[in-house]
């Protein structure tokens, strides 16, 4: 797998038949390595290190329904009452996060009206903080500490 533009992290990959698999620390099994997967997995481990997020309170593929289609969610963050405050939509490194990338999660969010939502390809990150009072949202410079989404 390639670098990605985050620390570098150690996992547990192994071969299994024709496919490489690599462990997920919060579903706790090994899942197939496919580029998405390995930002995903990169991206947790950079918020549980370097972003004091609790292991605990992170969820990986939720599902939810959304006008009757079931739609998953890569990584849910909650905070410290069980409430879900972030979602993060992680993408294979070679596709571009554009306008269609967004409106994906933008449209998720409309139903769950969280106040965090993150787009990802391991390359490149963008955060915004959503406020549904005023139907708007904020770019942030960078991934919030888990601190900064308790309020």
């Amino acid at each position: 797998m390639i670098q990605l533009n985050l620390p570098s992290y150690s996992f547990r990959i192994k071969q299994h038949e024709n496919a490489k698999l690599i462990f997920d620390s919060i579903r706790k099994k090994y899942v197939k390595l496919t580029p998405e997967e390995w930002v995903r997995q990169n991206f947790i481990q950079y918020l549980i290190q370097e972003g004091s997020y609790p292991a605990g309170l992170i969820a990986v593929e939720h599902r939810f329904l959304q006008n009757k289609l079931s739609r998953g969610i890569d990584i849910l963050i909650h905070n410290r009452k069980g409430e879900p405050v972030m979602m993060i939509e992680c993408k294979s490194p070679e596709t571009a996060i554009n306008e269609v990338v967004f409106d994906q999660i933008v449209r998720y969010n409309m139903e769950l009206k969280l106040p965090y939502i993150v787009v990802t390809n391991g390359m490149v990150n963008y955060a915004c903080k959503v406020d549904h009072i005023r139907n708007t949202f904020e770019y942030l410079m960078v991934i919030p500490l888990y601190e900064e989404i308790q309020d």
